[in-house]
């Protein structure tokens, strides 16, 4: 059989055509923005759900606020060295959303975090990676973006960021707040959102904390895509930043602390490396290993010094 190169060139660019046809249609269905946030919604209904771990644990929900108790086999309340107040606060967008203030039990806080929590899930799976910082003497409080468990909403790039601005306006407004130090404190998803809601509101807060984030919504596309189909070009094409965390951190003028592990497997290494480097001072990269997000779980105590070192406070 003779070859026609002119077919065979036909094919090919045919089949090039369907593939970008087929990329084009996935994308502009916003189903790769869909990659960026993951939330598991809860039914306002709901009076109990099971958590499977390493140990099983029920969490009963009772009023308007949602107010959790955590059970072990199904009756035996688990006691814990902080307290949580389930509250339910109005975003700018109208949306109500749910929040926990979680405190230490036998002092009190000389400083309060607002934690921005990753794309997944909801507060109940992203609470327990900033306990640890209890034991130092923060209160913390994390809430649920619109459309994540018992928030009302849809979960929307833009919905994250006026939920995060509308938390940090709830948490100045709480007189448990009003007389301690206030940091914001970002992991992954949040941590980029961290850099926007602080430089936003840089007179409001202490000090900025960013660990495991991605610089920038075109920046960890490219990355994903890259590794997926060897096409970074496609997560830049296909992606709108909105709003961008390399922009935002370099008018932002108070003391930050960078955290990123190089042991890292959902956000590069890199990307924590280039918030750092177009940030102002003062300023600190910590460099650590283990997992995505892990910081507080293994570095507790060197990451409470870091922030009370910049808050100058004990």
């Amino acid at each position: 059989m003779r070859f026609n190169s002119r077919i065979f060139f036909t094919q090919k660019l045919m089949k090039l055509i369907a593939f970008f046809l087929f990329i084009s249609i996935l994308f502009s269905s916003c189903s790769f923005n869909k990659m960026f946030l993951v939330p598991y919604k809860i039914p306002a209904t709901t009076q109990r759900l099971k958590l499977v771990g390493r140990d099983t644990t029920y969490i009963a929900y009772s009023g308007d606020n949602f107010q959790p108790t955590f059970l072990k086999h199904k009756t035996d309340t688990i006691q814990t060295n902080f307290t949580i107040e389930s509250v339910v606060f109005t975003s700018a967008n109208g949306h109500k959303l749910n929040g926990w203030m979680m405190k230490p039990k036998n002092s009190n806080p000389s400083a309060t975090i607002l934690h921005l929590h990753g794309n997944a899930g909801n507060l109940l799976y992203q609470y327990s990676a900033m306990t640890p910082l209890i034991d130092y003497n923060f209160q913390i409080f994390i809430f649920d973006y619109s459309g994540f468990g018992f928030s009302e909403g849809k979960a929307t790039k833009k919905n994250v960021l006026t939920d995060a601005l509308s938390a940090l306006d709830y948490v100045k407004s709480r007189e448990d707040v009003k007389n301690t130090k206030l940091v914001v404190y970002g992991q992954s998803l949040g941590g980029h959102c961290s850099a926007i809601v602080a430089e936003k509101k840089q007179s409001e807060i202490d000090a900025l904390v960013i660990e495991g984030a991605f610089s920038s919504h075109k920046d960890i596309a490219a990355y994903t895509m890259k590794k997926a189909l060897h096409m970074a070009f496609l997560g830049r094409w296909f992606t709108k930043d909105g709003y961008n965390a390399k922009r935002s951190i370099k008018e932002y003028k108070k003391p930050l602390l960078v955290i990123h592990s190089t042991e890292d497997e959902t956000i590069p290494f890199y990307m924590g490396q280039k918030i750092h480097a177009e940030a102002n001072n003062p300023k600190e990269f910590y460099e650590i290993k283990k997992c995505h997000i892990c910081g507080p779980s293994y570095y507790a105590e060197s990451i409470a010094e870091k922030i009370k070192k910049m808050l100058e406070i004990k």
